[in-house]
């Protein structure tokens, strides 16, 4: 099986140029972050404090997650619900950066998302792919871009989806995010020392698509004439 490791910080565009590349390639795609961002939404309804171990940990064992691939899209379900339009808010992004920190968390999804690697070919984006959970991934990238770039791409999204946002809130936001990203103990976010890095600054989503298409086949070919 074939496995592409995406990287990158909040708001680089992963999740949404990694799932058109996966369908270009024809791979399944997986979005770890959904998965925290599941576990850390959870944790909000029921009354927790996503930062604190002994409390998250204990709701761990009520926990069940399943990924469900329709036609390459992903759907996240928790407990038996449909949870992929409820984890897209800025405060289940921050509940997620919050439990990722967590090494009981980590552990949790942990065989969920190798075992996927081992069954398919697969684009999994995230923030410790290519450096903790498929280290092995025979094509790796770190997709990045300016903090003020990503806000403004986050910022769009979000008042398309018709939420009360500031593009200063926003990266406000983005900003925190990427500290306690890069500076948690566990699994901290950075390239990979074999990734390919990818700066998608001032690009439109078509042009990052194209870039990273071309990118991933050209190594994939590689990977054939080997």
């Amino acid at each position: 099986m074939i496995s592409i490791a995406i990287d990158g910080p909040a708001g680089a565009g992963k999740s949404t140029i990694s799932r058109i590349v996966a369908g270009q390639l024809g791979f399944i795609y997986v979005d770890t972050g959904a998965l925290y961002r599941a576990i850390g939404v959870y944790a909000l309804n029921c009354g927790v404090n996503p930062k604190d171990t002994d409390a998250v940990a204990s709701l761990l064992k009520n926990i069940e997650i399943k990924l469900k691939f329709v036609d390459h899209e992903q759907r996240v379900i928790l407990n038996g619900q449909d949870v992929s339009a409820h984890i897209r808010t800025a405060e289940a992004s921050m509940a997620a950066s919050d439990v990722s920190a967590l090494p009981l968390v980590r552990t949790f999804l942990f065989e969920l998302q190798q075992s996927m690697a081992r069954g398919s070919n697969v684009v999994m984006d995230g923030r410790d792919i290519g450096t903790v959970v498929l280290p092995n991934a025979q094509i790796k990238i770190y997709l990045t871009a300016s903090p003020e770039d990503r806000a403004q791409r986050r910022f769009s999204e979000m008042k398309q989806k018709g939420m009360e946002v500031t593009y200063e809130g926003v990266l406000k936001d983005l900003t925190e995010r990427d500290y306690n990203d890069s500076n948690r103990a566990v699994a901290p976010l950075k390239p990979a020392q074999d990734s390919i890095i990818v700066d998608t600054t001032g690009n439109t989503l078509e042009q990052s698509v194209e870039a990273l298409t071309a990118l991933i086949r050209e190594k994939l070919a590689k990977l054939g004439d080997a």
